[in-house]
């Protein structure tokens, strides 16, 4: 993470405090603000910062009250959180690293500290992000693999029964993916894989869809308040992604061309449905698709 590309979010109610800080980080990095805790929140969602700079006494929603609302959002629950507080009391400090922050910036404001401060968490947030980048990576392809999916399914699912809010799951299988493997070799095999993820994957327009390699020639895509509609046209994307590759497969029976089975799911999430209901939900419209024919979506 190079300083310049780092983003810094400051909230604070005080306008001497923003513009001080500011003047001390704008050099090195961009720093967005915002004078209250509701506003800091939403840009904390939309801007996704590097780092977030709280003040702990905020009038109507406090800083413990700002950051406990930030660890519940799955987008914001990992930016490190550095509170500002004139606040000495050992009881406070406890209870703000309890909630989750990884430091303290003392009142009044020093430049050097606010500096030395920054720069060591933002490296710290640089090397975890790498290690976890490459830890929920599939190596072939480079989406991500099978258990990040299942993270991130079970925090988007919590999220949309909080908001009440749809959640769509595609799953697409490569059609007759083992006769390619088995006649064309591995090399050629991880070849298509790596196109076809990569062709998968040009298809999604939002930063929230994400798309994973579910098996061997499986992959899934999460799409978060997303209704059914919207899921069957990215899908249908997919299909003609896919086909537009013209990759040859002399060894299908549906196309001259490698093709996707895809089944797509919603739910309106409740308090009574789980994950396993989405995608089990999912996989019979994939082997509808299947039974139907292939090379088509199901839903």
């Amino acid at each position: 993470m190079n300083k310049k590309t780092s983003s810094i979010l400051i909230i604070d109610d005080s306008p001497d405090i923003i513009r001080l800080l500011s003047v001390i980080l704008s050099d090195s990095y961009k720093v967005i603000s915002a004078g209250s805790g509701p506003d800091g929140l939403m840009l904390a969602v939309s801007e996704k910062p590097d780092l977030i700079l709280l003040d702990v006494m905020m009038p109507g929603m406090d800083g413990f009250e700002v950051c406990t609302k930030l660890q519940l959002e799955p987008g914001t629950q990992n930016i490190p959180v550095i509170f500002l507080t004139a606040l000495n009391h050992e009881e406070d400090e406890i209870k703000g690293f309890e909630l989750g922050a990884v430091d303290f910036i003392p009142k009044p404001i020093r430049a050097p500290i606010v500096q030395v401060r920054v720069k060591t968490h933002l490296s710290l947030k640089n090397s975890r992000d790498t290690f976890e980048n490459l830890s929920m990576k599939d190596g072939l392809t480079g989406v991500f693999n099978r258990r990040h999916f299942n993270e991130h399914l079970d925090q988007e699912f919590k999220r949309a029964a909080r908001n009440h809010t749809s959640l769509s799951l595609i799953l697409a299988d490569i059609d007759h993916f083992k006769d390619y493997n088995d006649n064309l070799g591995h090399t050629a095999g991880d070849d298509c894989l790596r196109r076809v993820a990569k062709a998968l994957q040009d298809c999604l327009q939002r930063p929230a869809d994400l798309l994973a390699r579910y098996g061997g020639e499986e992959f899934a895509c999460i799409l978060p308040e997303t209704p059914s509609e919207g899921a069957i046209k990215v899908a249908n994307r997919w299909l003609e992604n896919i086909v537009s590759l013209k990759i040859q497969h002399d060894f299908s029976r549906v196309s001259d061309y490698v093709s996707l089975s895809v089944g797509v799911a919603t739910l309106k999430v409740g308090s009574a449905d789980s994950p396993r209901d989405l995608i089990d939900l999912a996989d019979k419209f994939l082997y509808k698709a299947k039974e139907g024919g292939r090379n088509q979506v199901q839903s």
